[in-house]
């Protein structure tokens, strides 16, 4: 099995810190050049470049509009300013055809109003920054919404924006990038700095290191 690829949206305003755990150790991964791992690509509005709320330029890989669930193994969506104004709708109705077709969905901070906007979470066990956000949106899945930093149900995973590491922990999971001694070795050492979880990750790079050669 060949290299799969993860999209993740990427429109102005992005809140570049709720993503990168995740997308840097899913591209990680490419590194190794292992068969079945992934890389990231980015899906815009258009082809135009965005910018994101720390200031940084990004040129998508594809337009939303060419983005078809059967090319990827996840859609990815940060948070950003623009969630809240509705202008990332067609965002939220990719992340339904996602749904429809059985490819998981991430959805983290502001990105979880758009999908409870759009209905995707009056069904689904999910979470957010606070229930009271989520509120706002009109929505009628308040009843499924589980105070915890993190929470997936089937094809959906969805987070708080100050969960960043438990937000990729179930990115990691869902994708199955790492087994699962691996994975909390991970979080372990990038959430809680624990020199244990260091050993764990050591281990791992060693041994794909020597699988490499």
């Amino acid at each position: 099995m060949g290299t799969q690829t993860v999209h993740m949206a990427v429109y102005d305003t992005l809140a570049d810190w709720e993503v990168g755990a995740a997308t840097a150790h899913i591209n990680k991964q490419t590194w190794h050049k292992e068969p079945g791992k992934f890389q990231v690509e980015t899906v815009g509005p258009t082809l135009e470049p965005i910018t994101t709320m720390g200031g940084m330029r990004i040129v998508p890989d594809v337009a939303l509009a060419d983005l078809a669930p059967a090319d990827s193994a996840m859609l990815i969506l940060p948070g950003a300013e623009t969630w809240d104004s509705g202008e990332l709708v067609p965002f939220a109705r990719k992340a339904r055809e996602f749904l429809d077709a059985g490819v998981p969905v991430a959805a983290i901070c502001g990105a979880t109003f758009g999908l409870a906007k759009e209905g995707l979470l009056d069904t689904r066990a999910h979470t957010s920054n606070v229930a009271e956000y989520l509120a706002y949106s009109g929505y009628s899945g308040g009843d499924r919404y589980l105070n915890e930093p993190a929470v997936t149900d089937g094809d959906l995973i969805t987070a708080s924006a100050t969960a960043p590491f438990e937000f990729a922990r179930e990115v990691l999971r869902r994708l199955g990038v790492y087994e699962p001694h691996v994975l909390d070795g991970w979080y372990r050492l990038y959430a809680h700095s624990d020199p244990a979880g260091y050993a764990v990750l050591a281990e791992y790079e060693a041994q794909m290191a020597g699988a490499s050669h």
